[in-house]
């Protein structure tokens, strides 16, 4: 018995053992802007996610914002301005509260989404059509929060081939994602060479999702795993955003020395 007891006691202290040496990917007072081009050449815009740490309904939390603006001739013809927030929890990526506030060439849409993850349910506002609903739904991640619970996850073991599977709960629906390793890409940034790996996000087609897998995204292969590049394949020429400016990283930006 006392063999036994000592054995546990030895897979509890290395079990905490390895928790604790696990760097935390993002944390409070990060800040990201990514430059957007039309087919590569064309100046589109830019966009903003910033992460802090704030107090909701007496409990700390994270608060993420990502902000989305066109800009330059692009913005002559479609204009975009849009904003999410996501509120979720420090120690487990679970969403609270998630606000969408969008003007995507004259498409607006302004609603609060409050999850309650004990009675499984998401109350959506909508402030535009003023109509709430509640509807049921289980484990959910909202658009900004799967960033930070993707980004959480063990990556390193992934093999060629393998995904991260979850919910994404969008407007008043909850979506199958998942995110597929596609291995290992050494990426040219304006900050140097990154070693990188590559993922294709995959949805359930739908109203909102197109079957296509046309979104290709490179991660950084480091303890911040941070976007560098994306690309989406359009049906006329393509998207493309590139990490431009960042600050308040968890840990080192690791470049590749030649």
């Amino acid at each position: 018995m006392r063999k036994k007891i000592l054995f546990f006691t030895f897979l509890v202290v290395v079990q905490s053992f390895f928790a604790q040496s696990k760097p935390q990917a993002y944390k409070s007072g990060e800040w990201l802007r990514f430059d957007m081009s039309y087919s590569g050449f064309l100046k589109a815009g830019t966009a903003v996610l910033q992460l802090k740490e704030k107090n909701l309904n007496n409990q700390k939390v994270l608060h993420a914002i990502g902000t989305g603006k066109t800009t330059g001739v692009i913005s002559w013809f479609f204009k975009v301005d849009d904003r999410y927030e996501s509120y979720f929890g420090i120690d487990k990526v679970e969403p609270y509260l998630f606000k969408r506030k969008i003007d995507e060439g004259g498409h607006k849409k302004n609603r609060h989404i409050t999850f309650n993850h004990n009675k499984n349910t998401a109350y959506v506002q909508d402030f535009l059509k003023k109509k709430d609903t509640l509807i049921s739904v289980r484990s959910p991640q909202d658009m900004i929060s799967t960033f930070y619970f993707l980004r959480s996850q063990d990556t390193e073991s992934l093999k060629k081939g393998q995904e991260i599977r979850l919910d994404m709960f969008f407007d008043d629906k909850s979506y199958p994602f998942k995110l597929r390793f596609l291995g290992y890409e050494t990426v040219k940034t304006k900050f140097g060479k990154v070693k990188t790996q590559k993922f294709r996000p995959l949805v359930q087609a739908g109203r909102v999702f197109k079957a296509k897998e046309s979104v290709t995204i490179w991660i950084t292969a480091d303890d911040n795993k941070i976007p560098v590049k994306m690309k989406a394949s359009l049906a006329v020429g393509s998207l493309r955003a590139e990490l431009d400016a960042y600050k308040g990283l968890a840990n080192p930006f690791e470049i590749i020395i030649d």
